[in-house]
């Protein structure tokens, strides 16, 4: 009988029970990875020693730059090198992912990933486990409960894996501050491992609650690891302006005096990509990345910002784990996370390889409104669950654009209660969308109270912060409880009396201010199709859009929400009378293209109501532009709405969405084409539409929407 890998591992692995791991091997690998002549402290190879010669749970808690991946990339090596099986790596970010493989690769240590970036390579490389031939594979803790995997692939990994890595562990815990459902799903894969298999859990942001979660979450043999949290290369300030809508001006007036390349971080979506287009009217090389930026997007401003090539990244959290640039000068908040502890995981990506990184907090006026809605759209109330849970069947599934209709939830907001149902045993995510278990549920209301009481202790502490006259970076440990905290830092601005100037240059001043007052919303332009589809590369002829405004947008949201609801618009004769068209001539008057657009074209898009106010608007936008008509661009006959939301998925559908021998028949005049929607989202129907247009008629379309979203 020949012998499986799986086999074979398991046999080496018994024979080496009694080969003990060395630190000088540790260090030859550890040479790999952070160049020759470095070596371990004590503390990290107190972990790898427990890891690996005594198979042990450990929980890991230090600073951010301690050295944790270099910890369990040496482990999982040390393990297969005794005949363990391949080390399987949680990990939350895909621009995680990508350091870490590069990273292990150095060490010689042969590294794969999982994740939406890469679809089409999933098989290739789930055969690789297989066989043995990779040391580590890294998956999100949402590829945890994709079906396939789940059902397919996590079984077989759960019976050879060679240890387990949990990163960024605190999304583990309810109490940590960036919790992620899908992490609660690693306890039933811990459960299911043989005896022997040790585990690791890392983070640089939990205190004494968040730790004890953990750890009773790994179990109660687990040990932990703690060092202290201070990070000497990092100088706090808190910069009060009196009127907070002039932040980003002092940004485009003092970004010249940071060192070097940082991120910007901003609280919202719509917040980072009007920052972004604001310091660039002022002369500034930033771009925006946030939960909107396609994967490979990300990618390539991940590497741009690596390279220097940008002053700054514009960013929301989704860059707030794992994005590895030892010589980040500076990290800016405009606007203040809502829990100190979440600030200090932020912050701590600059400084990491330098001797000074500028830390600047920039509190605003809107923050606490901004803390107040992501408050409110927590986990809802029992009834609305119960809605949701009535809305499902135990032998059809239903997909959450299915849901959606059902229930009164956002997309994001539903997503996330089905996972939390999901992991409670209530759901179960099949192919095709949600299936109800029918297993009894009940509605945790302490747990919920005390998360919410928890949050608003944070806030409370975050504002304390913002107004201490007290050495910042103590405040920030004493918040994890960092029991080694007890010197001031002697670098923040309040322990030297050094304070930034608040003077704002008034040319910069005058650039911003006119980029934020334009009217409408620019949206930006889909730069790179996904990968793991038919099409590759580079997204041709299709530019940035504009929008009358966001649904979220305080002033303009209620009544764009309201026109898109009711569908009822009719344009008037005289259009100086109507109570959309001037609106959308303000836009069109503001837009700075290169060339007049000579045509319109309306997409085709959801249910005929919709398709007749795209329609409308189309036709009333050409006539009091003076530009061509063309026509609409029809949904193929017995095509649904595409209800997927993996980018992949979705353009996938959408090439195979529109009848695009329609084309063909437009009216297409000379010039650009405007091509009319009702809302944008994710950007990806004007993205393969335009994409399509442009190719079949050899001009550049421009989107145009009623509202976007974000």
């Amino acid at each position: 009988m020949t012998a499986t890998p799986a086999h074979n591992a398991t046999t080496q692995n018994a024979a080496a029970q009694n080969t003990t791991a060395t630190r000088e091997r540790a260090n030859e690998l550890l040479a790999g990875i952070a160049g020759s002549g470095a070596t371990l402290r004590e503390d990290q190879w107190t972990a790898i020693d427990a890891l690996v010669n005594h198979r042990r749970r450990m929980l890991v808690v230090q600073r951010t730059g301690w050295g944790k991946s270099a910890v369990y990339f040496i482990a999982a090596k040390l393990l297969r090198d005794r005949g363990a099986g391949a080390s399987l790596i949680i990990s939350p970010l895909l621009a995680l992912m990508r350091n870490q493989v590069a990273a292990a690769q150095r060490a010689g240590i042969r590294a794969a990933t999982l994740n939406s970036s890469n679809m089409t390579e999933w098989n290739d490389i789930q055969e690789q486990v297989v066989r043995g031939e990779v040391d580590v594979l890294l998956v999100s803790p949402e590829r945890l409960n994709n079906p396939g995997f789940r059902d397919e692939v996590l079984p077989d990994l759960a019976r050879t894996v060679g240890m387990v890595v949990i990163d960024e562990a605190h999304c583990i815990s309810d109490w940590g501050h960036d919790f992620r459902p899908d992490y609660r799903r690693i306890r039933d894969l811990l459960g299911g491992l043989r005896e022997g298999v040790p585990v690791l859990a890392t983070t640089a942001t939990a205190n004494d609650r968040v730790v004890a979660d953990v750890q009773s979450q790994l179990g109660p043999d687990t040990g932990v690891l703690r060092g202290g949290l201070d990070r000497a290369a990092l100088h706090l300030a808190v910069v009060r302006l009196e009127d907070t809508t002039r932040r980003p001006a002092w940004l485009a007036t003092h970004l010249s005096e940071l060192e070097g390349s940082g991120i910007i971080y901003c609280l919202t979506v719509s917040a980072a990509e009007d920052l972004a287009q604001a310091l660039d009217a002022a002369g500034w090389n930033v771009a925006a990345y946030t939960g909107r930026t396609e994967a490979g997007e990300r990618e390539r401003l991940e590497q741009a910002l690596q390279n220097n090539e940008l002053k700054a990244l514009v960013a929301t959290s989704a860059l707030g784990m794992g994005f590895d640039k030892p010589d980040l000068g500076f990290v800016v908040h405009l606007g203040a996370p809502s829990s100190p502890v979440s600030y200090y995981q932020q912050v701590g990506r600059a400084g990491r390889g330098t001797d000074r990184a500028d830390v600047i907090l920039l509190p605003g006026a809107e923050d606490q409104e901004i803390w107040d809605y992501f408050a409110s759209v927590s986990f809802p109330g029992e009834d609305t669950v119960r809605n949701l849970l009535g809305a499902l069947d135990e032998a059809e599934a239903q997909s959450t654009m299915k849901l959606e209709a059902k229930v009164d939830l956002s997309r994001s907001r539903l997503e996330q209660v089905l996972k939390v149902l999901d992991v409670d045993g209530a759901v179960r995510r099949v192919r095709g969308g949600w299936l109800s278990t029918g297993q009894p549920w009940a509605y945790d209301a302490d747990r919920y109270a005390g998360l919410d009481q928890a949050r608003k202790a944070e806030q409370q502490a975050m504002l304390e912060y913002e107004r201490t006259t007290g050495c910042l970076m103590l405040f920030l440990r004493h918040q994890l409880d960092d029991s080694t905290a007890t010197e001031p830092c002697g670098r923040c601005s309040n322990c030297t009396g050094r304070n930034w100037e608040l003077q704002i240059d008034p040319a910069a001043e005058q650039s911003v201010t006119q980029r934020l007052r334009a009217p409408g919303v620019r949206l930006a332009a889909r730069r790179q199709w996904p990968t793991g589809i038919s099409i590759r590369g580079k997204i041709k002829g299709v530019g940035a859009g504009r929008a009358l405004g966001r649904l979220n947008d305080v002033a303009r949201g209620p009544a764009l929400k309201t026109l898109l609801e009711e569908k009822s618009w009719a344009p008037a004769q005289e259009w100086r009378q109507d109570p959309w068209l001037p609106r959308i001539v303000a836009v069109l008057a503001d837009w700075d293209w290169d060339q007049r657009p000579g045509s319109v074209v309306a997409l085709g898009a959801g249910d005929s109501a919709t398709r007749a106010l795209v329609e409308r608007t189309a036709v009333a936008i050409a006539g009091v532009g003076r530009m061509q008509y063309a026509g609409l661009l029809p949904v193929r006959a017995g095509e649904g709405e595409v209800a997927a939301q993996n980018s992949a998925y979705r353009v996938q559908a959408l090439l195979e969405h529109w009848e695009w021998s329609a084309i063909a028949g437009l009216r297409v005049a000379d010039g650009p084409i405007l091509l009319v929607t009702d809302l944008i989202d994710t950007g990806w129907s004007v993205t393969v539409a335009g994409a399509t247009l442009a190719e079949r008629t050899g001009a550049q379309v421009l989107p145009f929407a009623l509202a976007g979203r974000g």
